[in-house]
């Protein structure tokens, strides 16, 4: 029996710093297909693991949710105060920066689907390699 392949897969783009004060700036930027659309977001951490426990959730969020940010953020662009609540609500913050790292782990899941945890390891690996490179250090993305 042949499975439905679906080619429509939300694309993230994760990076981690650590700002002045030491903690953990983890940033996403959620690409949406099927609406044509990005979103970025962002969330601090006071340790690595918090870090990547929060982006868990925070993947789990922007995939569960894709309609109903699409729709605040998009449809009701002049009430951006709506969806930065909405965002709020799950610890997330609107990030209106234009520029992204180098530095990034990337997942595509298809939409609508929960987030393998699986998918994971490699986004750690890479987020902690990133986190741990010098400042100066140039990386292909």
């Amino acid at each position: 029996m042949a499975t439905r392949v679906t080619s429509i897969r939300n694309d993230y783009r994760c990076s981690m710093e650590r700002n002045q004060s030491g903690k953990y700036c983890v940033r996403i930027r959620a690409r949406y297909p099927r609406h044509g659309w990005t979103l970025g977001v962002y969330f601090l951490a006071s340790s690595f693991d918090r870090a990547m426990k929060k982006l868990e959730q925070a993947l789990d969020f922007l995939q569960r949710n894709e309609e109903k940010l699409w729709f605040w953020g998009v449809d009701r662009a002049a009430d951006m105060g709506v969806s930065a609540e909405f965002l709020r609500e799950a610890g997330l913050r609107l990030d209106r920066r234009v520029e992204f790292p180098n530095r990034a782990a990337s997942l595509s899941l298809p939409p609508e689907r929960n987030v393998p945890a699986f998918v994971l390891g490699p986004v750690r690996r890479g987020l902690a390699e990133a986190v741990e490179a010098p400042r100066g250090a140039l990386v292909g993305g």
